[in-house]
């Protein structure tokens, strides 16, 4: 039994491999770094909860040298914030059309569609997830995205989700336990 089973579910060699491979992890935010409600106040201020595990691994990707983006359709002031304090570069937000983020991604870094990977939970994560080598849906993801993804977190967005996708990249790349920062 693999680590990664011990620690989540059992999984393919065919999804290790994929892992293995990527060196961009694109995420999408509200549905998978966050549970998906948006908070609104009385005076138009929005919030929105980010679990730490995830900022972990994000930080623990940052170290191992694989890059991370976002690409999202909403645009916030507290993402940019929150992706900016765990040294994410690539900060797409307001996209409407996700795939010309990923054009513009992966033509900058001249990646093939093997070393990438993709985390969503919505119909408009697809356009951008069916051309990726690593495609991956949130547990509470719509169930068209977790019929067609290649894998399916066992945890829920919000919840630590994120985390357990970038302890699969980091076990199939061997570097699960090379990072002991922070999570911010």
């Amino acid at each position: 039994m693999s680590l990664f089973a011990e620690l989540y579910q059992p999984v393919t060699e065919d999804i290790l491999s994929r892992a293995s491979n990527v060196k961009l992890l694109i995420c999408d935010v509200d549905g998978v770094f966050s549970d998906g409600r948006i908070y609104l106040g009385n005076d138009g201020e929005e919030l929105k909860a980010f679990h730490t595990r995830d900022g972990y691994g994000i930080k623990a990707l940052r170290h191992a040298g694989i890059e991370v983006a976002i690409i999202t359709g909403r645009t916030s002031a507290i993402v940019e914030q929150r992706m900016r304090s765990l040294t994410v570069s690539y900060i797409f937000q307001g996209q409407e059309n996700k795939q010309a983020a990923f054009a513009k991604l992966q033509q900058q870094l001249a990646l093939p569609p093997s070393q990438i990977g993709y985390i969503g939970d919505d119909l408009s994560d697809w356009q951008v997830m069916q051309h990726c080598g690593l495609a991956v849906a949130v547990k509470d993801a719509h169930p068209y995205l977790c019929q067609r993804a290649h894998y399916v977190t066992s945890l829920p967005g919000g919840f630590g989700a994120v985390r357990e996708l970038t302890d699969l990249l980091l076990i199939s790349q061997q570097q699960f336990e090379q990072f002991d920062g922070s999570s911010s």
